[in-house]
């Protein structure tokens, strides 16, 4: 039977089948350093997973609860929102989703119709094009290069944008580059949606993970007269080691709220009770184990950099924000490494994992060939001996 075209034009998701396949070798006895995944290598705190052990024992949590969010949850992310970045928002306006993949797929779908087109920077994260696609709509991809830091200015979008354009995708920090908008970028952005009223989608979801002099602003509270047109992504997965939990959430104008909520009601229902209930401990508790990722990505990442600057053909930025480096390996095009002709990113992300047992994603998928993605969300003896390994085999 043929797929319809819809999901026939559906990618594979890059970062999870290079994760698979790193487990798939392990499984078969071979030592195989992943840095693909994009979730932090700590455990879920325990006073999150006491709340959810609880919570499983409560009758409460076995039955539905409402679709757009258990209230007391939607109230707490609201007043989170405030306390963290200063945006305020009413608890109607809040929408939990089966992680932040949820509330993208329901934020485009709230906001366009077909064939509208979306300004989606790149490096963009592999999902967006996909999620703009099944809505129906049309990624209208503005590349940006390491010389740029990997920002997009307003003049870039201004060269971008056309009579089809209903929204812009935001993302500071950055996965996949580690870029860090400063608050004068992201409020000139902003106010250069306004001014075009265009629906911007932001994704805070690495919100606290900066690092050095970058700071993270959000584009609401930087330009107030955006909100009624502003969708706002974020969840519990990257700032409390949540990514199996599914928990995120969207923050939207009511009547866009109202509807994604709608939208939930009869794709998914609720999100599963126990993990709400472990969220709620999340965003109400201490940020105390954050720091403590903090200072342990912040370490690996000046690391990775040096590392990476070490080997020959690679030319890497330093990381702002988020958990990854995206250097250029456009150096080692042309050569060969344990017998395979390296000529884009993917040969070379090939023949680190079957030559040097190293798991890394190739720039392709984020819309920016030339690079690769490496995750340092790792144990620090992990990541020095996989690029270790990694310089060996190039020399």
């Amino acid at each position: 039977m043929a797929l319809s075209e819809r999901l026939a034009r559906l990618s594979d998701s890059q970062t999870m089948a290079i994760t698979a396949r790193a487990a798939a070798l392990r499984a078969e006895g071979k030592d195989v350093i992943g840095f693909g995944a994009g979730e932090p290598d700590f455990p879920t705190p325990g006073h999150i997973v006491a709340a959810a052990q609880a919570a499983c024992a409560d009758p409460v949590n076995h039955k539905y609860s409402p679709a757009s969010g258990l209230p007391e949850l939607r109230e707490a992310v609201a007043k989170k929102t405030f306390h963290d970045s200063g945006y305020d928002v009413d608890p109607a306006q809040v929408v939990i989703t089966n992680g932040g993949k949820g509330a993208v797929f329901g934020g485009f779908a709230a906001i366009l119709d077909p064939g509208d087109e979306v300004l989606l920077p790149a490096p963009y994260w592999v999902t967006y094009p996909e999620s703009i696609a099944l809505a129906g709509g049309v990624a209208r991809v503005v590349p940006t290069t390491a010389a740029q830091g990997f920002r997009v200015t307003p003049e870039m979008l201004d060269a971008a944008v056309t009579p089809r354009t209903r929204a812009l995708v935001f993302v500071s920090p950055s996965n996949p580059s580690g870029a860090v908008y400063t608050p004068q970028e992201t409020a000139a952005i902003g106010r250069w949606a306004v001014d075009r009223g265009l629906w911007v989608l932001t994704d805070e979801i690495y919100e606290h993970l900066v690092y050095g002099d970058s700071v993270f602003s959000s584009m609401p509270v930087q330009v107030p007269d955006l909100a009624e047109r502003c969708l706002v992504v974020n969840g519990v997965a990257k700032t409390y080691a949540m990514t199996g939990w599914r928990v995120g959430w969207l923050i939207a104008p009511e009547d866009v709220a109202a509807a994604v909520g709608r939208f939930q009601s009869h794709s998914t229902s609720n999100v599963a009770n126990v993990s709400q209930r472990a969220a709620l401990a999340a965003v109400t508790g201490p940020l105390d184990t954050v720091v403590e990722m903090r200072l342990a990505f912040d370490r690996r990442r000046l690391t990775m950099h040096r590392m990476l600057n070490d080997i020959p053909g690679i030319e890497s930025l330093e990381p702002e924000g988020a958990f990854y480096a995206f250097p250029s390996v456009s150096g080692l095009f042309g050569h060969e490494i344990g017998g395979h002709r390296v000529e884009s990113a993917s040969d070379l992300a090939t023949a680190l994992l079957e030559t040097a047992g190293i798991a890394v994603v190739p720039g392709e998928a984020f819309g920016t060939p030339g690079h690769v993605r490496l995750s340092f969300a790792l144990a620090d003896e992990d990541l020095e001996e996989g690029l270790a390994r990694w310089r060996e085999a190039v020399q």
